[in-house]
């Protein structure tokens, strides 16, 4: 039997929440599930169909934190054949007593948006507390794991596990027609699935968009996702005369998202570092090369562990505008997205969640 206990599931969106999910799918061929998840709209009808036992939690976030731990902890004295635990966060660690915890081989998934504070503040010493409690401390890159280091957690508990990806899946054709109708006869299809934030970028985006016009008169950017920039990213689109050339979309059905990965010809993504926020990662260029598209990432963070440069697509410095436009107009000199699509449809082989969860199991 297998544990997690996690603050992002399904059927909420994003990152962390389709990590998790994707986790809890694969372990389950490995054995019975069971998930400690927060509460969240349309969990019902998900929670219905998974294969996984999924016990939720709602109210103030504190006292959530407690309420779950103390379920956790009784839960462990009620099953003496839990093979491992799963924390998604060091917050979700925090409040566990080690005791309960200490004869199981416990993980914490780490990233590096959420460790990265100052050595000796406040913050970075719950960090350090907290993961002090489990066995195995997992990166998802070489860079989330030098940051850990930097930040004083300890090289010898740090393993590095790169977050998995779901089979590519065959999308029914009304989806298909759908992004077709999105898309029309444009030309480059560039597409950006992120939460709507400073460190996603849009911003630099959007202004090579108005540059590249020129050079691509038919050229179309579809923006998949909501948040705090919406308004003045809108604002922006405005004021760049793009509304014919940028779409928003936002709640869309999973296969329409999957639809409009498959349909474009560019996934671009070139994250850069905000404040403390960085990306540690970018499963989304994984799950984009699964369908056969090339990346643009920033080289701020971890996305040359997903990226392989000039193979699959290309690293850029997101802080400079004529950097990502520069590798825009590079990306589609000579057809170079074919090649990249083709390459980077092999490599995605080696994140599916069957060959990344041999990995948690051979630690195990």
């Amino acid at each position: 039997m297998f544990v997690i206990s996690t603050r992002n599931f399904p059927p909420e969106i994003g990152g962390m929440q389709n990590l998790i999910g994707g986790l809890a799918n694969e372990l389950v061929n490995h054995g019975p599930v069971t998930v400690f998840a927060d509460k969240t709209v349309r969990q019902e009808e998900y929670d219905k169909v998974s294969k996984a036992t999924i016990e939720r939690f709602g109210g103030f976030k504190l006292f959530r934190k407690y309420r779950k731990a103390n379920r956790i902890s009784e839960f462990i004295k009620e099953n003496e054949s839990i093979r491992s635990i799963f924390f998604d966060h060091w917050k979700s660690v925090e409040k566990i007593n080690l005791n309960n915890i200490k004869n199981i081989p416990s993980f914490c998934l780490i990233h590096s948006k959420e460790i990265n504070h100052e050595k000796g503040t406040s913050s970075n010493k719950r960090v350090l507390l907290s993961l002090e409690k489990v066995k195995f401390i997992i990166a998802n890159s070489r860079f989330t794991k030098t940051l850990a280091i930097n930040v004083g957690l300890p090289e010898k508990k740090i393993h590095i596990i790169h977050p998995g990806h779901d089979e590519p899946i065959d999308i029914e054709k009304r989806f298909i027609n759908e992004s077709k109708k999105i898309y029309g006869d444009s030309f480059p299809k560039i597409l950006t699935v992120a939460r709507l934030e400073k460190r996603k970028n849009h911003q630099n985006i959007l202004m090579c968009i108005r540059n590249l016009k020129e050079k691509f008169p038919k050229i179309k950017y579809i923006i998949v996702g909501d948040g705090d920039e919406k308004k003045k990213l809108l604002s922006l689109v405005y004021e760049l005369r793009l509304e014919k050339e940028v779409i928003f979309l936002n709640n869309i059905d999973q296969k329409l998202k999957i639809s409009l990965i498959q349909t474009s010809d560019l996934f671009l993504m070139p994250s850069i570092k905000y404040k403390r926020s960085v990306e540690g990662f970018g499963i989304s260029f994984i799950e984009a090369a699964s369908y056969g598209v090339g990346s643009i990432g920033g080289r701020d963070g971890g996305a040359e562990d997903a990226i392989i440069n000039n193979e699959t697509g290309l690293i850029c410095d997101g802080q400079d505008i004529g950097s990502i436009y520069n590798s825009i107009v590079e990306f589609f000199r000579n057809d170079n997205y074919k090649k990249f699509g083709s390459s980077a449809i092999k490599f995605s082989e080696h994140f599916t969640w069957k060959k990344i969860i041999r990995q948690y199991l051979d630690l195990i």
